[in-house]
């Protein structure tokens, strides 16, 4: 599994707007091999950190070319970020429990 953090900090007024291409993301992201998950949170400082969950380091490859995530990568740095960071990590340990 690969994991990636996508912690980000928007620019005024773009939160419409961003939420229109955030939806198109995850439609197309969620129909790519290897997707497992997404989930978003917004801190109380206001940035916002994304969890996405892709099976191997090819599936993610895979989605950071795709042609319309390119687009939507290419506005965000001019339009909709006023700063972000990318991390790509493979867990080193996993433990879980339920109750």
């Amino acid at each position: 599994m690969v994991v990636i953090v996508f912690r980000s900090r928007l620019r005024e007024g773009v939160a419409p707007e961003i939420a229109k291409v955030g939806v198109r993301m995850y439609e197309l992201a969620s129909a790519m091999p290897g997707f497992r998950s997404y989930k978003d949170f917004v801190a109380e400082d206001g940035e916002n950190v994304s969890i996405i969950e892709f099976e191997s380091i090819e599936d993610v490859d895979a989605w950071r070319d795709h042609p319309e995530h390119k687009e939507a990568q290419r506005r965000g740095r001019a339009a909709f970020f006023s700063e972000y960071l990318i991390q790509v990590c493979t867990p080193l340990r996993e433990r879980s429990f339920q109750s």
